[in-house]
């Protein structure tokens, strides 16, 4: 691999990122329904984070579950992914639960994982928002991305942003 790996655990002030363990199956249910989506069974988001959790040594890359450090309740998510992009220069992904909203923890999150990837050795890292979700836009803002062009699917407009690591 010609990059470093990710490391599968971040801290920052208030937040530890770790890898998805079982536990976080329930979160992670709520999260899909957040979203408006039909809520996997318990069953079916376990079997989703063991694959995620098999793949991510090989893959150098992943999402990393938010926790505050003091009450270590589940917030979210916060990692790198291929997505729409590619391994050499992937995307920067973070979903928090509603009510972990407004309160920085996004940006907190995303800033480490953007000095990890840092780390690995790439150069270039994208981030793709959809044009409704302003608090995401604020988000890339503050971390430097810029936006660079706009792409469309059958939900809509999608927004590029990119940030040159080096």
């Amino acid at each position: 691999m010609p990059y470093e790996p990710m490391p599968f655990e971040l801290h920052t002030e208030r937040l530890a990122l770790r890898l998805w363990e079982e536990s976080d199956a329930a979160g992670y249910r709520l999260l899909v329904g957040e979203r408006g989506e039909a809520m996997p069974t318990l069953e079916e988001a376990t079997e989703e984070i063991r694959g995620a959790r098999e793949s991510a040594p090989g893959r150098g890359i992943h999402l990393l579950t938010l926790r505050r450090h003091d009450e270590g309740d589940f917030l979210g998510y916060c990692g790198l992914v291929i997505g729409r992009s590619n391994l050499d220069e992937p995307e920067l992904a973070y979903e928090l639960l509603q009510g972990a909203h407004g309160n920085g923890y996004a940006t907190e999150a995303a800033t480490a994982v953007v000095a990890a990837a840092r780390e690995t050795g790439r150069s270039r890292l994208w981030s793709t928002v959809r044009t409704w979700n302003t608090p995401s836009f604020r988000v890339l803002d503050k971390l430097g991305f810029r936006r660079d062009h706009s792409t469309a699917d059958e939900k809509g407009e999608i927004v590029w942003s990119v940030l040159e690591l080096r």
